[in-house]
């Protein structure tokens, strides 16, 4: 299956985004910028779907890590799953020809803000797998979030976007 580029981001699903970013915190992984309350719309298995989420992201290294707390009972690829290590993602810029590369179903897609999809890995190195459109808006969140992680002196640990 052959995935366009290097994995670009590491994901987890917890339970309480905030005891988190704490725990990431003390290992000195940061700043972390979080988006709260936010309503994405997707399919999940065939059927429309939306979920309330708190999502967070921070770098660390050449990796983005992005920490997501699903806040209302919709059925989802988050809800349904058990918590920790969630998916790998990489982004592409041309989202259909990479997608058609895939070649494996689509658990849960959406373009919310980007094209996103979401593959389960069959027993691979991850839950699931997460094809996302590399935009120009998905460049400068990505760039926002590294260069403030190579700047960090550790103030200012959580960041609204």
């Amino acid at each position: 299956m052959p995935m366009p580029g290097p994995i670009r981001q590491i994901g987890y699903v917890v339970a309480d985004i905030e005891e988190q970013l704490r725990e990431w915190l003390e290992l000195g992984i940061g700043p972390w910028y979080v988006l709260r309350g936010v309503e994405q719309t997707g399919s999940y298995r065939d059927s429309a779907c939306t979920v309330s989420l708190s999502i967070a992201f921070a770098q660390s290294g050449e990796v983005q890590l992005e920490v997501i707390q699903q806040e209302n009972d919709a059925p989802s690829i988050y809800s349904d799953f058990a918590g920790g290590f969630h998916q790998l993602a990489w982004w592409a810029e041309d989202f259909e020809a990479a997608l058609e590369r895939v070649g494996r179903p689509v658990v849960w897609s959406g373009d919310s803000a980007t094209r996103y999809a979401f593959f389960e890995s069959d027993g691979g190195p991850a839950p699931y797998l997460e094809l996302s459109e590399y935009t120009e808006r998905t460049a400068g969140l990505a760039r926002m979030v590294r260069d403030a992680a190579e700047r960090w002196n550790g103030a200012d640990p959580v960041r609204s976007l």
